[in-house]
């Protein structure tokens, strides 16, 4: 087994509720596509969350449920603003503006997150052709700093992007560890706030593989089956990832998962603000701990527990832990730490 390490809650296994629940469809032959009663039974439970209107479909990864989402709500010409951190923006290899045709416009911001004041700066040149006409505003939840917006902020963009006839689109890579630590069912800061897609992540709270595009305003889902078909994502054996998310959203396994995470994350940045040498960085509001830590102890940590650095131009680094992170993990972590720094 590979040690655990903090590099990324995308490197943890398969939690094996979710293992035993797609070993419990793997019997027999069921219509594929998603025309089955696997998919109709985790459909029905995402839409007992986010409302009976939303329209959801399940596909791969990550960065499809972000573009494709993305794409059912654009023209090539709109805009699409979010932070200068966003994932749509640093780690989707362009795909955003590549498959969608949209321009990215980028806040920067020192927490991750968007407010309506710094959104401002982008709400212009509404009807002339020499502009991308911005339509889509991107938020993250948590973000990709680790911080959370309240269901408050939420509300606040959403209304000004309503007012401007505009969309909000939500990350939720870690959707599960926002709801954990607000301590609030999903559709508190998405559907009574006024969120219009929400990209449901599974794949960083225990599950194999998969994702689910929520279209709370189901207007936007009106051709999306072929947007999907087109962008490569409607799974054969569409029972599989469907399974995975009957069984993560069953018995709070969600929550136990996602607080979990956010847990460990607390211990270890409570832990590694006792060394005099290290800086956190950011609220530890995720399961993320972002630090600023001496030059000379991050190749030798990296090499024990592997981590990715954030900012090279100041030594900042970023930890992750996992729903599967012990403190055992944590105290042996900060154990090398210090002796690295003796």
């Amino acid at each position: 087994m590979g040690k655990r390490g903090f590099a990324s809650d995308n490197n943890s296994g398969v939690h094996p509720d979710i293992l035993k629940a797609m070993a419990e469809v793997n019997d027999g032959h069921v219509v594929a596509y998603g025309d089955d009663a696997y998919t109709a039974k985790a459909t029905e439970k995402i839409k007992n969350i986010f409302g009976v209107q939303a329209e959801v479909y399940f596909v791969f990864i990550g960065t499809a449920a972000n573009v494709l989402g993305l794409k059912a709500a654009t023209e090539s010409w709109n805009a699409i603003i979010c932070a200068e951190t966003a994932h749509i923006n640093v780690d989707e290899c362009g795909a955003p503006e590549r498959y969608t045709g949209a321009k990215l416009l980028t806040v920067e911001t020192t927490d991750g997150k968007l407010t309506v004041e710094a959104i401002q700066k982008h709400m212009h040149g509404f009807g002339d052709e020499h502009h991308a006409q911005p339509n889509v505003i991107s938020i993250t939840q948590t973000t990709e700093l680790g911080t959370l917006y309240t269901k408050e902020e939420i509300k606040v963009i959403c209304d000004f992007a309503h007012e401007h006839n505009m969309y909000v689109h939500l990350d939720g890579a870690r959707i599960s560890n926002a709801a954990a630590a607000l301590n609030m069912n999903f559709n508190e800061f998405t559907t009574d706030v006024g969120v219009d897609i929400v990209s449901f992540g599974g794949t960083k709270n225990g599950i194999m593989y998969g994702e689910a595009i929520v279209f709370i305003n189901p207007e936007i889902a009106k051709n999306f089956k072929f947007i999907r078909k087109q962008g490569m994502q409607l799974a054969s054996k569409m029972r599989y990832i469907a399974a995975q998310f009957d069984a993560i959203l069953s018995n709070d396994l969600w929550k136990k998962n996602a607080a979990h995470s956010n847990r460990m994350a607390k211990i270890l940045a409570e832990e590694v603000a006792k060394i005099p040498q290290i800086q956190i960085t950011q609220k530890v509001q995720g399961n993320g701990v972002f630090a600023i830590i001496p030059r000379n102890i991050i190749e030798p940590l990296q090499a024990e527990y592997f981590f990715y650095e954030w900012d090279e131009s100041c030594d900042e680094v970023r930890w992750m832990t996992s729903w599967d992170t012990t403190e055992e993990d944590i105290q042996n972590f900060v154990a090398k730490i210090k002796e690295l720094l003796s």
